[in-house]
This record gives structure tokens, C-alpha cells and sequence, in this order.
């Protein structure tokens, strides 16, 4: 089996595509404990700012020592630069806002995971083109569960994920579902700046964990 289709495995059977940044190493790190202890298995770390690549250097050595089975991802990639510098430092996978040919190039010629994201049916022709299966539907609450499920049938072979205003409700999980999504992305809904700010990573943890049960239902 392909890595990208191992990636596109976890992610799909997790249904939920976990996202955070916070500028501080302790933090990134504690969330990354509390969200493996609640039973995420690919996680994806927003490329924000100067700190993030530090950052998820030491989220690399933790997962490496004591996360066995978790996929670490970064999202935010806007250019090739942001791709080799995450891929030379363990990236598993590769995520962006919106759709940029030479990072799916290499990804594709390289076997290496990457969801764009994309707003238009012109932008996800462009990534099916590309040799892309997997859709990152961005900004989510912007398009909403009709805009996929008006499109979906022209992409019989391609998954979608919205992120963006994805809550974790069971109307908001269920009405992306039922249009069509393989797998949510979650950030701030799920993993707050409050949440972080107050080092509540036990809140954290038991949310994840609703979540992840919330999501195997609606699945069901």
C-alpha cells in the first residue's frame, strides 16, 4: 500500500482531521499528549508563524519516543520552501489552504500526502488533474454542506474535508456527512485558544474524545 493511501486510510477511518498552532513548545506539545491520549492517529500543525517549525521539530522527537502510530501533518503549506522544510524534518503529510501545483507535483511524483485546499470546482479540477484525491474544502462555513453536495457527483473519485466552521455539534457533523465528506477538519472548535491559554488539556482530551465518538456514530 501507498503511503498516501495509508494517510488517506487513518484520516478517513478517524473522520476528523485534528488542527492547532500555539507559538509556545509546551503547549504544542501538551495538546499533542492530550489529543493522543483521547485516541487521534494524524494530527495536523498549522505553519504559523517563527516558532512553528521548532515546534514541530520537538512534536516529531515526542511522537517518535512515545506516540507510536500518530501521523504528524502540517498544514498551511504555501509554497515549496514550507514543503521540504517540514518534509525534511518527518512531516507525514502536507496540507495547504489552497491549491499549489509544485507542492502537489512533488507529492505526487514522491508518494507523499497532500490535500489542497480548494473553494472552486475550476481549483479542484485543477487538483484532480494534478493526480490529487483527497480535497481539503476551505473555508468551510463560506461553502457549506450544499455546495458539496451540489458538486460531489461530478468527483466520483475524489474525497472531501471541509475545515472552516466545522462545529462539533452532531447537526454540523451529520450535514456534512449525509453532503458527502470522508473526514471533518477541526480547528479552533475543537482545541480553543481559551482552552489552550488555560492549559486545560484535560477539557481538551474529553472533547476529542466526544468528538471521535460523535463522529463513529454519525458514520454509522
Amino acid at each position: 500500500m501507498s503511503k498516501t493511501q495509508q494517510i488517506t486510510d487513518a484520516i478517513v477511518q478517524q473522520g476528523i482531521l485534528p488542527l492547532y498552532f500555539n507559538p509556545s513548545e509546551e503547549i504544542s506539545l501538551d495538546v499533542l499528549k492530550a489529543i493522543y491520549s483521547a485516541g487521534i492517529k494524524a494530527v495536523e500543525y498549522t505553519n504559523r508563524g517563527d516558532a512553528a517549525l521548532s515546534n514541530f521539530k520537538k512534536m516529531v522527537e515526542l511522537r517518535n519516543a512515545s506516540m507510536p502510530g500518530l501521523l504528524l501533518g502540517v498544514g498551511t503549506i504555501k509554497n515549496m520552501q514550507h514543503a521540504t522544510d517540514y518534509l525534511a524534518d518527518g512531516a507525514d503529510f502536507l496540507v495547504s489552504p489552497g491549491f499549489v501545483p509544485d507542492v502537489a507535483a512533488h507529492c505526487v511524483a514522491n508518494d507523499i500526502f497532500y490535500a489542497p485546499g480548494c473553494m472552486t470546482p475550476s481549483e479542484i479540477i485543477a487538483a484532480e488533474n494534478a493526480g490529487i484525491q483527497f480535497i481539503k474544502l476551505f473555508p468551510g462555513d463560506m461553502l457549506g454542506p450544499k455546495f458539496l453536495s451540489t458538486i460531489k457527483d461530478i468527483f466520483p473519485k475524489l474525497l472531501f474535508m471541509p475545515t472552516g466552521g466545522v462545529d462539533t455539534t452532531k447537526e454540523s457533523v451529520e450535514s456534512w456527512y449525509k453532503a458527502g465528506v470522508c473526514a471533518v477538519g477541526m480547528g479552533s472548535k475543537l482545541i480553543s485558544k481559551a482552552l489552550m491559554e488555560a492549559k486545560d488539556y484535560a477539557t481538551i482530551e474529553a472533547e476529542t474524545k466526544k468528538v471521535l465518538e460523535l463522529i463513529a456514530t454519525v458514520k454509522k
